[in-house]
């Protein structure tokens, strides 16, 4: 039996800093990335793909709004923007897949999952959103939008002006999820649960799409758990996760037990918004009986001890 691992890529594996978020640009980011999974393939894993979309769907959001402003068309709402982003990633992780199976001599079929994420309509979140999505706007503009919209917008810490908050839900259930895991132990690739999943709550019978964004680790982490993988790789711009970072005494951390990783949380030695929900989601993984949940940068990962390594 073939082992099986989800792989998150991080937002360094689509778009790099500096970059403007160019077709070519983020092309050559995702090949270099599915070239460094080879590894896996070649190990006889089956693979899932989990990824971002942070960049993306702010940029579909200001396409939206600019084609109000000068053409009158209608914006639309966060689903829609996440499914379309879905869509496009997974496209350009299809090609780039293709190409490097094509020059390593791996044959595997790809198949992407346009994939809706269950939250619950009650979750504590929506009574609080703090997601920042879509354009800037000024504190007038924001004041108008809210009376028109009832959208909640809320000042830049930085001083950028006034954006959009949305909720950031958990993820209860993955729809299509048998599906995806019968597709994946076939052997095929499958690319899914894009930029945390479109969120949808569902009501006697019927499903509907919500203003909100789900954290594209944790939906990861629920899938790595839904199809009972045996790894869950989560992909950043670091080689290991470290605790006192950019400080004299940092030190990088090789494999730490689920305790060892909450007290450290709890220390607040993980940045919120960038390693904290990386290492929530690895213990969400173990906790719910995964064996290992690796953090590490895609370049790692032809090392079999590469990154930063979370165990029961």
């Amino acid at each position: 039996m073939r082992k099986l691992a989800v792989v998150a890529f991080g937002g360094n594996a689509l778009l790099r800093s500096g970059q403007k978020g160019t077709y070519e640009e983020q092309m050559a980011n995702i090949e270099k990335t599915c070239e460094s999974l080879c590894n896996l393939f070649k190990r006889g894993y089956n693979v899932i793909i989990g990824h971002g979309n942070g960049p993306q769907v702010g940029n579909v959001m200001l396409q939206h709004e600019a084609g109000k402003k000068e053409f009158g068309l209608p914006a639309m709402p966060m689903d829609f923007c996440v499914a379309e982003t879905q869509g496009s990633i997974a496209y350009m992780i299809e090609v780039a897949l293709r190409n490097v199976f094509a020059r390593n001599d791996i044959y595997r079929d790809v198949v992407t999952i346009v994939t809706q994420v269950a939250v619950n309509k009650l979750d504590p979140m929506f009574d609080n959103p703090t997601k920042p999505v879509g354009p800037y706007y000024t504190q007038a503009e924001a004041e108008r939008l809210h009376a028109e919209t009832g959208a909640i917008y809320r000042e830049d810490p930085k001083g950028n002006g006034w954006r959009k908050v949305v909720a950031s839900p958990k993820p209860k259930r993955i729809n299509n999820i048998k599906i995806i895991k019968q597709l994946a132990k076939a052997g095929n690739v499958v690319v899914t649960v894009g930029g945390g999943g479109i969120p949808v709550v569902e009501e006697n019978d019927c499903v509907s799409g919500v203003e909100a964004v789900i954290d594209k680790d944790l939906a990861s982490a629920l899938c790595a758990i839904q199809v009972e993988a045996d790894e869950f790789y989560i992909l950043t711009d670091v080689p290991k996760v470290y605790i006192n970072y950019r400080k004299p005494d940092e030190k990088a951390l090789d494999t730490i037990t689920v305790d060892e990783a909450k007290a450290y949380l709890a220390a607040g030695q993980f940045a919120e918004g960038s390693m904290a929900p990386k290492v929530r989601a690895g213990i969400m993984f173990i906790e719910n009986g995964g064996k290992s949940c690796v953090i590490t940068e895609a370049g790692q990962l032809d090392n079999p001890y590469c990154g930063t390594r979370i165990v029961r």
